[in-house]
C-alpha cells in the first residue's frame, strides 16, 4: 500500500504483487480545549494537514512546511525536520492487519517510535488507517511565517528542480559512529531532534558529490539526494547507493542506513 511514493524506489522490472494507492482522506476534530486532538486519515497529504492546522491557529506541525508525502507515510517513517518529529504529536495510531483484518489502536509508546522509524516498518502487513495528533493554540500569522521559512529553506538547500526520492539515507546518530568520526565532524553535528551527523557532510567529505551512474547523480546541491537527470533507472540509483555506503564506511567507519524503501 503506497501513499505519494515520495520515499519509495520501485525496481524497473516492476513489483511481483499488488500495489494499492491509499486514498483515505479527511480529518475530524475530536476535542478542543488547551490541547486540540484531530484525527487525520492516512492518505491525507501532509501539507494539507499543515495548512489546515494553521488556519485553526494550532501549533505543532509547522516544522513540516514543504515536507512531501502523506500522514500515513510520515507516521510510518517517523518523519521529522528542524527538530520536530511525528512522534511529538502522535497520540494514537489506528492500523489494519492485512492478514486477519484485525484493527489495532496503539498509543504513542506502543508505536515504538525512534529516529526515522516505527513499529510499522517492522510490521509490513499492517496498514495505517489514521492517526490522532495533538496541537496547542498558537498565532496563525506567526505559524504561517514559520511554514514559509521552512519551505524557503527547502527550496534553497534541496534539489527540488529535479525528481528525487528525497533523503536517501538516515542521518547518523552520534552513538552509531566511531569516536574518531564524531570528533572529526564535531562542527557539523546537529540536533534533529537527537544529536546526528548529517549524511550530506559524510558523502561530500568522501568525495562523492556529483558522482553519476547512468541518468542518476548524487546532487551537488544536497549530497543526500540522488536526483534523476532525466533517464535514471532503479539500477542507476542502486549503484550510487552501494557506492556511497561503501565509500562512507571506508572513510568514516559508518554503516549508512536507507531512509528510502526499495520495492522489488
Amino acid at each position: 500500500i503506497i501513499g505519494e511514493t515520495t520515499n519509495i524506489l520501485i525496481d524497473d522490472s516492476g513489483y511481483p504483487g499488488l500495489i494499492i494507492k491509499n486514498s483515505l482522506h479527511g480529518e475530524r476534530v475530536i476535542s478542543e480545549s488547551k490541547v486540540t486532538l484531530i484525527e487525520f486519515f492516512s492518505g491525507n497529504i501532509i501539507q494539507n494537514a499543515v495548512h489546515s492546522t494553521i488556519r485553526r491557529g494550532l501549533t505543532g506541525l509547522e516544522w513540516a512546511g514543504g515536507l512531501p508525502g502523506t500522514i500515513g507515510g510520515a507516521i510510518y517513517g517517523n518523519a521529522g525536520a528542524f527538530g520536530g518529529e511525528m512522534k511529538d504529536l502522535t497520540v494514537e495510531v489506528k492500523s489494519l492487519n492485512l492478514t486477519d483484518q484485525r484493527i489495532t489502536n496503539r498509543n504513542n509508546e506502543q508505536c515504538h517510535f525512534s529516529y526515522r522509524d516505527s513499529i510499522f516498518k517492522t510490521n509490513p502487513l499492517e496498514f495505517i488507517v489514521s492517526s490522532i495528533l495533538k496541537f496547542r493554540t498558537g498565532d496563525s500569522d506567526v505559524l504561517e511565517k514559520t511554514v514559509k521559512e521552512k519551505i524557503q529553506y527547502r527550496q534553497n538547500r534541496q534539489p527540488l528542480e529535479y525528481p528525487s526520492l528525497g533523503s536517501t539515507f538516515k542521518n547518523v546518530p552520534i552513538e552509531l559512529a566511531p569516536a574518531k568520526t564524531v570528533a572529526e565532524c564535531q562542527s557539523v553535528i546537529k540536533t534533529d531532534p537527537l544529536p546526528v551527523i548529517p549524511v550530506a557532510h559524510l558523502i561530500n567529505e568522501a568525495g562523492l558529490t556529483g558522482q553519476k551512474r547512468g541518468g542518476a547523480m548524487i546532487s551537488t546541491k544536497h549530497p543526500n539526494f540522488i536526483v534523476n537527470l532525466g533517464e535514471a533507472t532503479s539500477a542507476d540509483i542502486l549503484q550510487l547507493i552501494e557506492l556511497v555506503q561503501k565509500e562512507v564506511f571506508n572513510r568514516f567507519g559508518v554503516a549508512l542506513q536507507l531512509e528510502i524503501r526499495y520495492l522489488h
